[in-house]
């Protein structure tokens, strides 16, 4: 029996405007980051998770702006609360408005992925409560209210972030000193088989990526890092990645 746990989302500062919200009762391969950014004329929140439990309700604290969300892509963990908010903006290739493949059983949810290697029977370690069952995991469509495309700009009224369309394994946007990668780039093994991934087009986004300016990239997935570790991952990946 999975056992209940009511807190969800802890929250960590990183700096006076940026605030990473987790989600750790998930198993590693669901588990991503969900950023909120506090901006002077709005907020953004980058990805919103699994939604296993609604985010807004669960940290009103951060939720008082209605902020904007922005979604890397449409994989189950970084859109499952998409449905909450009444900004959604997303790539028009990704398939945000409709149902999604999501499942929180391991081997259900790697055929859906198209993944290989073992998996957990449950891909959560507690639930919300005690009627929660994770087999009823429903990733639900969200309402697009803007598509992002390649050079758009989100502003936040002190800070403005650039959109890079980087196919492969989703999109993201960064302002000349922060980089949010969502799942094209974190510190962990990166992952270009799974469905909807493009090997080659992989390739072609880490090297967009290398030549950026960017200070510390807060990535999808694992802890945030620096350029020089950027460099790294990007130099492995090209070197020992799909061809």
């Amino acid at each position: 029996m999975i056992p209940v746990a009511t807190s969800r989302y802890p929250t960590t500062a990183v700096d006076d405007a940026i605030t990473l919200v987790k989600e750790p009762y998930v198993d590693p391969l669901l588990r991503a980051n969900i950023w909120h950014v506090r901006g002077r004329g709005r907020d953004l929140l980058v990805d919103c998770g699994l939604g296993v439990v609604p985010l807004r309700s669960a940290l009103p604290e951060l939720f008082e702006r209605e902020p904007v969300l922005v979604l890397t892509h449409a994989h189950l963990d970084h859109r499952g609360a998409a449905h909450e908010f009444v900004e959604c903006w997303a790539h028009p290739a990704e398939p945000v408005g409709e149902p999604g493949r999501g499942s929180l059983d391991g081997a259900v949810l790697a055929v859906l992925l198209g993944l290989s290697g073992e998996f957990p029977p449950s891909l959560i370690s507690a639930r919300p409560d005690r009627s929660y069952d994770p087999r009823d995991y429903e990733l639900r469509p969200a309402r697009v209210t803007r598509q992002l495309r390649e050079g758009d700009v989100v502003d936040l009224g002190d800070r403005r972030f650039s959109v890079l369309h980087l196919p492969g394994h989703g999109r993201i946007g960064h302002d000349g000193d922060v980089l949010f990668s969502g799942d094209a780039l974190y510190d962990d093994e990166l992952i270009d088989d799974a469905h909807g991934s493009d090997a080659p087009a992989y390739r072609h986004t880490m090297c967009r990526l290398r030549a950026l300016p960017v200070r510390v990239v807060h990535g999808g997935h694992a802890p945030s890092f620096g350029a020089t570790r950027m460099r790294e991952l990007i130099d492995a990946y090209l070197e020992d990645g799909a061809p």
